[in-house]
């Protein structure tokens, strides 16, 4: 029952179940400072994470606010928190690229549908079918192409425009290198270093707000000595709708605007048409399999560290409302996020709430701190997200399956990060989930198996007549062994006029094993061989009596049990 209760699908699953069990107000206390501490990750975190999507600071802010607040509230995780990540940097940022922040919000809306509809469908177990090779495989292939990403913004180097391809990109950086400013390497090598040292401390506030703050003096500094670093201030810039202009991060809160009226790429709404929609289909797909499969992931785990249990459709169903609400008011692709929920966890999150109070921090950050957080530097920024794409890249998982998986593991792994750095996410996934469904099969293949038992007293406790042949089928009887399995048994019998099949250890009896168990038994018809078949279990019974086979004398029989099969043996004359 509670597993089955886990998989409905309820609006507002997780707060529903926590207020059920009461509710007290220290569990409130807990909730505020746990979304205090949360939130002061988020606030620079969104910023970061947007500007690496393409698209301006502040609607990284959006997305925490707006999404951050409506996914737990009608999600079915307690703990996660959901705002911009790290992971859809390699799908959001071609799309503002191509489409500008039209295409990217409309694309957003659409992965919000497609969500909505996965949850109607019961698809919140999705997670139990991507094996842990091609997560790790995307995730630190990722990892790779954010990080490649932040090089430079983080040593300042002088580029205007990032190729599209990888191998551009990297050669592109290289050769800019020995062009890298000592200034924005500074500031973003200070960052980096709070950013490391920090959790020795063992501080109760999380590293990322002091270690902006150091890049923030260090900046200023800089500049006291002609040495000016870029800033959002810098970068950015804005224009209010009553004419009002200025640097960094608009002071407003998020308004309500028409997504596909938003700029285009070149500053100018998008012309929208059929053809334009039917381009981001396949975007708006990968958007809702990456935010599906990140969200699901981060529930498990959070599961593992609390010892609860989220609502897997209730969480892909928050996650689709959250996603359909936030492009209303300029907020990007969200997802949970499985570093800042960890830290809401270890903060002492009691429930939704903590995640809630997280995106209100945001909202009062963007009223009331705007014009501050135009003074942090771009180099810090790069510096953020290059330890998030170290920690995503969970390099010490990647090293153990290297050093001790099995070689089908380490290949799906090596295929899957190649594709996601070098070609496509959507693609590595698609082709790690086949390669290992493929690999898997050949496994289980090979563990089903065919043994002569005529020797073996303890199950056949006296000789039979030579014409007599008993065989043992162990291991599920599909289609990727059934054919090997019947050709063996093919030349084992060849001198058997009658054959005893003792099958308790068939599992599983598809419709290839069955087409290829039919064939066996015409041939042995053929050749006027008597085929008895013993002790079915459940599912190749039931697989068996759909397809219509039935005894028949002096060619197929069926025994209950293999001491029923060897008595009838007994019995038989010989042939």
């Amino acid at each position: 029952m509670p597993y089955r209760r886990t998989t409905q699908l309820r609006l507002f699953s997780a707060l529903r179940e926590v207020l059920a069990e009461g509710y007290r107000l220290s569990q409130l206390r807990s909730d505020l400072l746990a979304g205090l501490t949360v939130g002061i990750i988020a606030i620079p975190l969104s910023m970061a994470l947007a500007i690496a999507s393409g698209v301006a600071p502040q609607y990284g802010l959006y997305t925490a606010i707006i999404a951050g607040f409506l996914i737990p509230f009608c999600g079915g995780s307690r703990y996660s928190v959901s705002g911009p990540t790290a992971a859809f940097i390699v799908i959001l940022y071609p799309v503002a690229q191509s489409y500008g922040l039209s295409g990217l919000l409309v694309a957003t809306l659409m992965a919000g549908v497609i969500l909505v509809i996965m949850s109607l469908a019961r698809l919140g177990r999705l997670i139990e079918y991507i094996p842990e090779p091609v997560t790790l495989g995307f995730t630190s292939g990722i990892a790779v192409v954010i990080a490649t990403l932040q090089i430079k913004d983080f040593f300042g180097l002088p580029i205007s425009e990032m190729p599209e391809h990888y191998l551009g990109k990297a050669m592109l950086l290289v050769h800019s290198l020995p062009e890298f400013s000592p200034a924005e390497l500074t500031v973003g090598g200070m960052t980096m270093l709070v950013l490391i040292g920090w959790p020795r401390l063992k501080a109760a506030v999380p590293g990322h707000l002091p270690a902006v703050c150091v890049g923030i003096g260090v900046s200023l500094l800089l500049a006291l000595w002609d040495q000016p670093v870029a800033t959002i201030g810098s970068r950015f810039h804005y224009l209010l709708d009553d004419g009002t202009s200025g640097s960094g991060i608009p002071p407003i809160l998020p308004g309500f605007e028409w997504p596909w009226l938003l700029p285009g790429p070149n500053g100018t709404p998008l012309e929208w048409n059929i053809s334009m929609i039917m381009q981001l289909i396949p975007v708006a797909f990968s958007i809702a399999m990456l935010g599906a499969i990140e969200s699901l992931l981060c529930a498990v785990v959070l599961d593992g560290m609390s010892g609860k249990r989220h609502h897997s459709n209730g969480e892909l169903l928050g996650q689709g409302i959250g996603n359909l609400v936030a492009p209303w008011f300029g907020g990007i692709t969200a997802t949970a996020a499985l570093a800042r929920s960890a830290a809401n966890l270890r903060a002492g999150a009691q429930s939704p709430l903590a995640a809630m109070i997280h995106a209100l921090l945001v909202l009062l950050s963007l009223i009331y701190l705007a014009q501050w957080l135009s003074y942090i530097p771009m180099a810090s920024m790069a510096a953020l997200l290059l330890m998030v794409a170290w920690n995503m890249s969970e390099a010490h998982k990647v090293m153990e399956i290297l050093r001790k998986a099995p070689y089908g593991d380490i290949a799906v792994l090596l295929v899957c990060f190649s594709l996601t750095v070098f070609i496509d996410m959507v693609v590595a996934i698609s082709v790690g989930v086949v390669l290992a469904a493929l690999l898997f099969m050949r496994d289980m293949a090979s563990m089903t198996r065919v043994s002569e038992i005529n020797d073996n007293r303890k199950h056949v406790p006296q000789p039979l007549a030579t014409s007599w042949g008993v065989y043992k089928i162990s291991g599920p009887l599909f289609f990727a062994a059934a054919d090997r399995i019947f050709s063996e048994l093919r030349v084992l019998t060849e001198q058997k006029q009658q054959i005893v099949l003792y099958m308790d250890g068939v599992t599983l009896l598809d419709a290839g094993g069955l087409s290829a168990m039919k064939a066996f038994l015409q041939e042995c018809g053929l050749k006027g061989k008597l085929l008895i078949i013993a002790d079915l279990q459940f599912q190749p019974l039931r697989t068996v009596a759909r397809a219509g086979l039935k005894p028949e004398p002096e060619r197929l029989l069926f025994t209950a049990t293999l001491a029923d099969a060897i008595s009838m043996a007994q019995t038989l004359p010989e042939a």
